[in-house]
């Protein structure tokens, strides 16, 4: 019970952070901690009822999160490189 309380915290902080921040590092922090806040809630929910199918989704769910942070990471330096700043207005120009 008390993970899954950490875990709707972890995942409200998440949201917080990408609806409030204007910086493009911050939120990709707060989609990080959506994510492991997911994960945190399928395994206690896995571990409490003795399977293990969501302790094997996590692992996916951790695979998504680390190409997630690499092509975040790489949209950031080209933000960098073009705008000279990374806060998320500048990328509103690069709609089509």
């Amino acid at each position: 019970m008390l993970i899954q309380i950490l875990a709707a915290f972890l995942f409200t902080m998440g949201i917080l952070v990408v609806l409030l921040r204007r910086d493009t590092i911050m939120v990709l922090l707060g989609i990080e901690l959506l994510l492991n806040a997911a994960n945190l809630s399928l395994v206690a929910f896995s571990n409490s009822m003795n399977m293990i199918e969501g302790q094997i989704q996590v692992f996916f769910i951790i695979t998504v999160a680390a190409a997630e942070s690499a092509i975040g990471l790489s949209i950031v330096v080209n933000l960098y490189r073009n705008f000279g700043s990374i806060k998320t207005q500048s990328a509103t120009t690069l709609k089509g």
